[in-house]
């Protein structure tokens, strides 16, 4: 069997929630054997490789550098079409055949729902992650939404696909309520969380290197200051406005005649990530803030930092409105930080009774669960011991093995 699979979303370099779901997820399928994915109705295919070709397309695009690039079983198959011209005559012309284009596959999967072309006798496998656009357009720019639903025309991609995996039972619940897709196609493949992603030691020096990096709250003595963190695109979806509007809040109710007391006097609000789109507002509210001195911007984030920068984390924050999965809130809980979550979407799903949930448009709520979670010791304890406990059951190695069975299953 020849598995082609679409790479384009790696072609800017940029590590957001659908590029971490390939870079995370390749490294662990490429390698496996048919038998790893224990499908009794393919013992045909024991013993034997899976041949991959990676679709990799872009007129300018990031050269790739990745271990499983080099494996026996996979092929790097790179063109140079521009993508707009690509996509343009995909949508409207049914052309390029990408299975022609990769010279003969037997599945293609698009871990993304760019458009994409195939042949009738080639199988389409295709990951929905969320349909935000369609539950929150003013989120997104005009742009957005035409690139979305009208060039992409993710409806239709979705009702060509074979087989869908949804990221969640919330993105499949979208699926079939507002695209009327035959829910016995889709599947739900919950995504892992990197095994990097784990409680690091106080005295670990790698901790104090990326405070200082990335300017951190650090006291005259030299020490640590609390802070509260949010890790994620800056964008309108992820609800930033009501954070620091809750952070606000917080703040005030620590200043009582003239003097500051408790421990919020030193509390910080750290932003962490890149923009997105429509950001400009989030950064006017900061700038109004009389408390913008203590709201603290990282930027961009590597790869290597994230696990120690959640560890240096009092608290997680993710007010988002809307997710098809949210890996932050999973990483923050399997760096063993407490966590605050909107009850919104995929979330109660995702994060279990390992956080707190909060009303998404509700700042007093939002405030009040800050304040409980950084005061109350035992609470504090237990959604440590509780969100170890449900990061566990998200496995990158589970994922592979499913997206395999998935691709190995007669239609």
């Amino acid at each position: 069997m020849t598995i082609g699979i679409d790479i384009r979303v790696l072609a800017k370099g940029t590590r957001t929630g659908i590029e971490e779901y390939v870079l995370n997820l390749l490294p662990r399928l490429l390698p496996l054997d048919p038998p790893a994915a224990r499908l009794p109705a393919r013992q045909d295919e024991a013993g034997k490789k899976i041949k991959y070709k990676l679709f990799y397309n872009a007129f300018k695009k990031v050269k790739l550098d990745y271990p499983w690039l080099d494996l026996p079983n996979v092929e790097l198959c790179e063109f140079k079409i521009p993508n707009r011209l690509f996509f343009t005559s995909a949508r409207y012309l049914g052309q390029p055949k990408i299975d022609k284009l990769l010279k003969g596959i037997d599945v293609y999967f698009n871990p993304h729902f760019f458009v994409a072309p195939v042949s009738p006798e080639c199988k389409k496998v295709i990951t929905f992650h969320d349909l935000s656009f369609e539950h929150h357009p003013q989120l997104f720019s005009h742009r957005k939404i035409l690139w979305q639903k009208f060039l992409m025309n993710t409806k239709q991609e979705a009702k060509k696909a074979d087989k869908i995996m949804a990221d969640s039972f919330s993105t499949k619940e979208d699926l079939v309520n507002i695209y009327k897709i035959d829910p016995a196609k889709i599947k739900v493949v919950y995504l892992g969380v990197s095994k990097d992603f784990k409680p690091i030691r106080e005295d670990n020096s790698q901790l104090k290197r990326v405070r200082k990096k990335y300017s951190l709250p650090v006291s005259l003595s030299g020490g640590p200051k609390p802070f509260i963190l949010y890790f994620g695109t800056i964008e309108p979806r992820k609800n930033l406005i009501l954070l620091i509007k809750a952070f606000e809040a917080l703040k005030e109710k620590t200043i009582w005649k003239g003097f500051e007391r408790g421990v919020f006097s030193d509390l910080k609000l750290v932003i962490a990530g890149v923009k997105g789109w429509l950001y400009k507002d989030i950064f006017k509210e900061v700038e109004k803030s009389k408390y913008k001195k203590d709201i603290i911007f990282t930027g961009f984030i590597e790869d290597k930092d994230k696990p120690y920068l959640y560890n240096l984390a009092n608290l997680f924050v993710y007010p988002s409105f809307f997710e098809g999965f949210g890996f932050p809130p999973l990483e923050a809980m399997a760096c063993g930080v407490p966590t605050i979550v909107s009850n919104t979407s995929s979330l109660p799903e995702i994060v279990g009774d390992g956080a707190v949930m909060i009303d998404p448009y509700n700042v007093d709520e939002l405030s009040f669960a800050i304040r409980k979670v950084l005061e109350d010791k035992d609470l504090r304890e237990n959604l440590i011991k509780k969100g170890l406990k449900q990061a566990k059951k998200f496995s990158w190695d589970k994922t592979a093995q499913e997206v395999l069975r998935i691709f190995l299953a007669k239609p």
